[in-house]
């Protein structure tokens, strides 16, 4: 039956995701080279590296790719000097959506996001304009057919310092402090369970209800966004339609 439900913006996310590999790869670098760069290349004294180097591990990512990203960012590589930029904006129906970037050329990423932006019937904000409106959050959802006790699980997860836990869909989805995810994401594999999704994202407080039109729009300001080599995440609080909920 169709309708609306926070396990198809799930679906929707895990989808475009395994789509998209290969970019993925190349912002994961960015992520490590900047967080090596800032921080020293030790994971363990450096929780910005140790997040990188999860994401990298849940995407698969070449052992090659990571050590060289790692050199670039403490100077053994060639070296780039990036910029974080987050940008925030409205897509159809006035939702809320949140752009976070890793740039060596501002004025060429604010163009492109801008261009996406309008391209599709939203518009750029000014910054504060939603970010409000979001919390960061570490996300990880798992195929409930891959746990063996539900309740297990909830009561291991809970006590590795996970903050709430639904099930829904088919679905079990873990929200954390963004800065524990690694620790949890780890709890949680010692149990012999892989998660489908893992990433740290700005979650909205409430979400704003689409329907079939407005869902479309949104999903092509996001694909185009997400296709950008300068974007990292986009986070929005669309309740997106879906044929199957």
């Amino acid at each position: 039956m169709a309708g609306h439900s926070k396990w198809a913006n799930i679906r929707h996310r895990k989808g475009a995701q395994d789509k998209k590999r290969g970019k993925i790869f190349t912002k994961i670098a960015k992520e490590i080279t900047i967080a090596a760069g800032l921080g020293g290349d030790d994971p363990s004294a450096n929780p910005r590296l140790r997040l990188a180097l999860t994401k990298a591990r849940s995407a698969n990512m070449p052992k090659d790719n990571i050590a060289r990203a790692v050199k670039k960012g403490t100077g053994e590589g060639n070296t780039a000097t990036y910029t974080e930029k987050v940008y925030e904006g409205y897509g159809p129906a006035g939702v809320a959506v949140i752009v976070e970037c890793l740039t060596d050329n501002v004025n060429r990423t604010v163009s492109e996001v801008r261009h996406a932006f309008g391209k599709f019937g939203g518009n750029l904000g000014t910054e504060g304009s939603v970010s409000w409106m979001f919390q960061k959050k570490g996300i990880l959802v798992y195929d409930r057919k891959n746990i063996p006790s539900i309740d297990t699980f909830f009561e291991k997860t809970l006590e590795s310092g996970a903050e709430d836990i639904e099930e829904g869909d088919g679905l079990v989805e873990v929200s954390c402090d963004w800065q524990k995810f690694s620790d949890i994401k780890d709890a949680i594999e010692s149990q012999g369970i892989e998660p489908e999704l893992a990433e740290v994202q700005q979650v909205p407080e409430n979400y704003n209800r689409l329907n079939k039109e407005q869902t479309e729009s949104l999903n092509k300001i996001i694909d185009w966004l997400e296709d950008l080599d300068d974007v990292q995440t986009v986070s929005h609080n669309g309740e997106v339609y879906s044929e199957e909920s």
